[in-house]
């Protein structure tokens, strides 16, 4: 991992958002368990979406890795008579765990999940009770992702939290409507992050997938499916253009391309709470961009649906005048890291005022950050990218260390942030 000395600059010019990594893994899925050839466009090779390709290799899907597109022949003609013990390495990618581990129960054998980082520490409990029911064998260490399981998963009722993680829901959503029997998945508490159950919905539909939601409370589910192979186009991510969109709110002029307002993403929430907060937001074709009217002010902010963008919310919260109170995003604590524990630390030290609660986080806004000071990534992709957007309200330079986590979801981050005025220096911390 290496270090990066940022000095303060103001970011303009133009950025073409890459493509929604949620949209990629679903559509990846989706046409590996086809029964054809499918050629996905619009493909950014993070480290994630690589770990879901290769999970999906895994399990025979056959992959051509092109500049900006795969091409996959699906895997769903031949399970029946495939059967391997097989390692599939999510590597950080919470997703693909969780999404391939009841996928996997579709092929004969057994699926050893292995990986690195704080995913061994991502709670699995909810399919684990779902494995005791249905007698699926499985084994793993405590805090260390070394997941074994094979047995057959079989249709029926299954009742699901909704407030621990989407993922599971869209990984039974991906699995079993190619089971013989139907089935119902059951909705028992609150239900958080619905966008990302709306993507999972909206993509299987794409490949021919039909699936009843009644009103997030039940998900009625016709066995005996398949997935349509097809073409398909990946669209640009506003988990990865909320940076850029809130170094707009502090001062910055980009304007991000390939963003569609009518995406479903739910992180396209970045857009209506940048309004609140005095951001007039400009829309042309797929291109948007942020202009602050006048000095940003405090808002109230319910991070429950929206959990990746509070980082960088965060940044524009601690720039605004008033106190902005970000609640509900206690699951932000068992991401890559503690993400409200980083945030609250890395930006207390350039100046910023903010107290960490349990499940929440209150922010005194400040006129300016000082800077002038080391900062971690803590690892995390979204920790190095705010810090890195937030660089252009400090007085001073900052040091980033442990910035190239970024591969994780964005790699090409620090080059699109150069491009638009960024100025950045390799550095060693202590020389």
């Amino acid at each position: 991992m290496g270090d990066l000395k940022i000095y303060p600059s103001k970011l303009k010019g133009e950025v073409k958002i890459p493509p929604s990594k949620s949209m990629a893994h679903r559509a990846i899925i989706c046409a590996a368990l086809s029964d054809n050839s499918c050629r996905i466009d619009n493909i950014d090779y993070s480290d994630d979406i690589i770990a879901s390709i290769d999970a999906m290799k895994s399990l025979g899907a056959i992959i051509t890795k092109n500049e900006d597109y795969v091409e996959i022949v699906g895997a769903y003609k031949d399970i029946q008579s495939t059967e391997n013990n097989r390692i599939i390495d999510c590597n950080e990618s919470g997703s693909t765990l969780r999404f391939l581990a009841p996928i996997s129960l579709l092929f004969k054998g057994s699926s050893k999940f292995v990986g690195k980082g704080n995913l061994g520490k991502r709670p699995l409990t909810t399919y684990y009770n779902i494995f005791d029911k249905q007698n699926i064998h499985y084994s793993y260490e405590k805090d260390n992702l070394n997941l074994e399981i094979r047995g057959e998963l079989k249709g029926g009722t299954f009742e699901v939290e909704g407030n621990v993680s989407s993922q599971f829901i869209s990984g039974l959503l991906f699995t079993l409507p190619l089971l013989k029997e139907d089935s119902k998945i059951i909705i028992t508490t609150n239900f958080e992050s619905k966008s990302y159950v709306d993507l999972t919905l909206k993509v299987m539909k794409d490949f021919g997938i039909e699936i009843i939601n009644k009103d997030y409370k039940e998900f009625i589910i016709k066995g005996n499916q398949k997935y349509e192979a097809r073409n398909y186009r990946v669209e640009g991510d506003y988990s990865q253009g909320a940076f850029f969109l809130c170094a707009d709110a502090i001062g910055n002029e980009i304007v991000c391309k390939d963003l569609d307002i009518n995406s479903l993403q739910g992180d396209k929430e970045i857009i209506d709470i940048l309004k609140k907060m005095n951001v007039e937001i400009m829309v042309k074709g797929n291109e948007i961009e942020g202009k602050r009217k006048k000095k940003l002010k405090s808002t109230y902010i319910d991070g429950s649906q929206c959990p990746d963008i509070i980082p960088v919310l965060a940044s524009v919260a601690a720039l605004a005048k008033g106190r902005t109170e970000i609640v509900n995003v206690g699951r932000l604590r068992i991401k890559e890291c503690d993400r409200l524990a980083a945030i609250t630390s890395e930006l207390n030290k350039l100046g910023a005022n903010i107290i960490e609660k349990e499940e929440s986080i209150i922010i005194d806004g400040v006129d300016e950050l000082q800077g002038d000071n080391v900062v971690w990534s803590h690892n995390d992709h979204r920790i190095a990218m705010t810090l890195a957007v937030v660089s252009s309200r400090c007085k001073m330079p900052i040091v980033i260390k442990d910035y190239d986590c970024v591969s994780k979801s964005y790699p090409k981050f620090f080059e699109d942030f150069e491009k638009i005025g960024g100025i950045t220096v390799e550095w060693n911390v202590g020389k």
